[in-house]
């Protein structure tokens, strides 16, 4: 269980590191259709993560109609918590664009920044996942489903934030190096709320919900119009479908 534990917290910013690697041998920018196709992949497992491995389980620790509360409020609580973020914070699009409050912050600067806010709720969604499985007697399956997702999310972030840099004229090392690190903060979340997990346990099913929330949000606002938009709009899709599939079989055969 241990080692599980341990590569669901891992895992993401795993998929940081992969993605700022591509500074080492790649000249442009991802190419558009691998893009969609990862990021489609990705909206699918994170959305039926979500659903499968946080809204349910929070849905069936309650009684009746009344178990509905909980997840109602917590899931609109991550869609908001989500939208503050990206209200007071630059915004990340997939497509490098980042948008946000004006200040004297270079573009890969509010890139970086950006890609590292939105990587701590991530974070702490597989937390939340992990503590369900710990103390709640949830499938770990599902927080590596969802863990999974998250880093297949941000192997683009992470290039988002190297590429830029390289063409900076900063070391190829340096430039990996900074893109990297804007993905540690995940582990950091999740390990901050398996700390807690004892003292949250009677507030769970808010807890799961919200981070089903933030999921959505980032889902919705983030991954889906980017790869729905422009050329090869049918492959994303796909690889939604593809992602989700997956996710639905995992859960079942290993739940």
């Amino acid at each position: 269980m241990m080692n599980s534990v341990v590569t669901a917290l891992m895992v993401p910013f795993l998929g940081t590191a992969l993605g700022s690697a591509f500074v080492f041998f790649m000249k442009r920018d991802m190419p558009e259709l691998v893009q969609k196709v990862l990021l489609g992949f990705a909206s699918g497992v994170m959305v039926a993560a979500s659903v499968w491995s946080l809204i349910i389980p929070a849905i069936e620790m309650g009684e009746g109609v009344a178990a509905v509360v909980p997840p109602t409020v917590g899931l609109l609580a991550g869609f908001a918590f989500l939208l503050l973020i990206d209200y007071i914070t630059p915004h990340l699009h997939a497509n490098g664009e980042a948008e946000g409050p004006r200040s004297r912050l270079s573009r890969t600067a509010k890139l970086a920044l950006a890609v590292t806010i939105h990587n701590f709720p991530e974070g702490m969604a597989v937390g939340v996942a992990i503590a369900g499985a710990l103390t709640a007697d949830f499938n770990i399956a599902g927080a590596l489903a969802l863990s999974l997702g998250i880093a297949i999310q941000n192997v683009p972030e992470g290039a988002i934030i190297s590429m830029p840099l390289r063409a900076e004229g900063n070391s190829r090392w340096k430039a990996f190096g900074i893109g990297a690190l804007s993905g540690i903060v995940e582990p950091v979340g999740g390990a901050l709320v398996l700390l807690l997990a004892t003292s949250i346990l009677g507030i769970m099913p808010y807890m799961l919900s919200f981070a089903a929330g933030a999921m959505l949000y980032v889902v919705v606002e983030e991954l889906v119009p980017e790869y729905s938009q422009g050329k090869h709009s049918n492959i994303g899709t796909i690889g939604f479908a593809l992602g989700f599939v997956l996710m639905m079989v995992l859960d079942v055969v290993l739940g």
